[in-house]
């Protein structure tokens, strides 16, 4: 019988199809902000330890600098794929792509730095959260401190109440949607700013278990019906600089299972809770919006005053 992270193995993180992984190749973004982190953070002669390293990619960026890169990666498929990858590559002979589970792989001696990229917007679905806490436990119980170096560092996460489109030439259809950062989207309406609702900092431990309640003041008169997740990876701390190097997720936009009118001035109590690495049907189903204080009309806010 498989337990509950096995069966999510299968069609996730660890077993996520080789195309996919090409697809993160094409993604600029992400492939910028993480070469620029780990030539900031690895030092001539490091030694690194990727978890999770698909096409082994990230570990190449680290072998520029480190002396020895261990690429771990649990999918045979990716396996094959990256030490071929590794062949055709300058550097190529310093990273050691080794079969294994992220969940229960020691390095063969300490190491400088972790790299890690099981994200998902939200922490979802992959298993950021649960490999790096298992990860810590593992690596102190047999070298002791201090911890590597991990990146990403942090991720910050943030919630945003959204006027939703839900036509699609015609048909309507209230669906998850990712949608690109840096593109205008005229069928999306921002009723409200972000809010930060959580920020995970690696170096620290971490609970699995996500759970936020706040509000928002309503600036424009429509139906949230919609909430847009936000998640910023810190993938490097530049301290000399006052900078980081970050790289943001595509935005998650989540329909709820009922609309609720509102008016500027509003106040909307929001209120979810989810397990990191968990469904994104378990988040949908457990997010709670109300109006906590709605606009008093200015003629009946009148006869208050003058009564």
């Amino acid at each position: 019988m498989l337990n509950e992270r096995e069966i999510e193995s299968c069609y996730l993180g660890q077993f996520i199809p080789v195309h996919y992984h090409h697809n993160m190749l094409m993604d600029q973004n992400r492939m910028h902000g993480f070469k620029s982190a780990i030539h900031y953070a690895v030092f001539p002669g490091a030694k690194v330890l990727e978890l999770g390293g698909g096409t082994g990619v990230l570990s190449w960026f680290a072998a520029a600098k480190a002396e020895k890169v261990y690429c771990v990666e649990f999918n045979p498929d990716m396996v094959k794929e990256a030490r071929k990858m590794m062949s055709m590559n300058p550097n190529g002979h310093k990273v050691e792509v080794v079969h294994a589970d992220a969940f229960e792989y020691l390095p063969p001696e300490p190491v400088d730095i972790v790299i890690c990229e099981m994200i998902h917007v939200g922490m979802l679905r992959e298993k950021q959260v649960e490999v790096i806490e298992s990860f810590k436990q593992r690596y102190l119980a047999r070298f002791g401190g201090p911890l590597p170096r991990f990146l990403p560092e942090a991720v910050i996460m943030a919630v945003q109440p959204l006027q939703q489109e839900y036509d699609f030439e015609g048909f309507y259809a209230p669906i998850v949607q990712f949608q690109e950062t840096t593109v205008i989207h005229p069928g999306t309406v921002e009723m409200a700013p972000p809010s930060v609702y959580s920020i995970l900092d690696f170096s620290q431990p971490q609970d699995t278990r996500i759970a936020w309640e706040g509000k928002f003041l309503i600036e424009k008169n429509g139906v949230v019906n919609a909430m847009r997740f936000i998640t910023k990876n810190v993938l490097a701390v530049v301290s000399e600089e006052n900078a980081t190097i970050d790289w943001l997720n595509h935005y998650m936009t989540l329909p709820l299972q009922q609309g609720v009118q509102c008016k500027a001035g509003d106040v909307l109590q929001v209120s979810f809770h989810y397990r990191a690495g968990g469904s994104i049907p378990s988040l949908e189903a457990a997010i709670r919006v109300d109006v906590l204080h709605a606009v008093v009309p200015e003629s009946v806010e009148r006869v208050r005053v003058y009564a």
